[in-house]
């Protein structure tokens, strides 16, 4: 296994796992894996690239041929910037077909081994502790309360301009959590030996700030 320390965060969506991971890798100087993106990226590449998003062995073997790249919050595919493009809604309904294939998720995991990278890794995501990066020098489980949750995502998206309803925003991320802990394929859990951060009360800063005092106490 590589020597080269890895940061898994995992949590419910919504949790901010994305923000904190990608600030303690740019603390910390460390690559960053944005493990969700993957699905999509391999949808929006098949998409380009006219292959069905039921066909599981062609989409499998797409997998390898893509370059991609995570960094200052944008997400590049074969040098061209798609962090727009990634987030369409279209894109994530394709993302969710192309998920399902054992040949796209197995190929994604050699894939995402291969951030783990000089000097180290920030990694996100689901299965990233457990499955992924076993041997992570730290897991975390970033979490905080649906109510917290949904008013964070509310806050994000009026900024944004986008008209949105706290029930409905709240409603979702239940509906979202139950699905994810009693699913097959990697379900919401608890890593074995991962360290839980309930950031509900917490700033990003602060979050940040707690997982980098917990890193500088696992290599000291």
């Amino acid at each position: 296994m590589s020597q080269f320390p890895v940061i898994a965060i995992d949590g419910p969506t919504a949790s901010g796992k994305g923000t904190v991971a990608s600030l303690v890798a740019q603390k910390l100087g460390f690559h960053y894996l944005d493990s969700g993106a993957l699905y999509r990226l391999v949808a929006l590449a098949s998409e380009k690239q006219g292959i069905d998003a039921k066909n599981g062995p062609e989409l499998g073997l797409l997998v390898p041929k893509l370059l991609i790249l995570f960094k200052n919050n944008q997400v590049f595919l074969n040098n061209e910037d798609v962090t727009e493009a990634i987030r369409a809604e279209n894109i994530g309904l394709r993302a969710s077909a192309v998920a399902v294939h054992p040949e796209v998720r197995a190929a994604l995991v050699g894939l995402q081994r291969s951030f783990r990278q000089s000097p180290g890794l920030v990694a996100d995501g689901r299965d990233m502790a457990s499955v992924i990066f076993p041997d992570a020098i730290l897991k975390v489980f970033l979490t905080a309360t649906a109510a917290a949750r949904a008013e964070r995502r509310y806050k994000q998206l009026i900024a944004k301009g986008i008209s949105a309803k706290l029930e409905d925003l709240l409603q979702d991320l239940q509906e979202r959590d139950a699905r994810d802990s009693s699913r097959g394929t990697a379900p919401l859990l608890v890593a074995d030996g991962a360290k839980v951060l309930e950031t509900s009360d917490l700033s990003i800063d602060q979050a940040v700030k707690t997982v980098l005092d917990w890193y500088q106490s696992a290599i000291a």
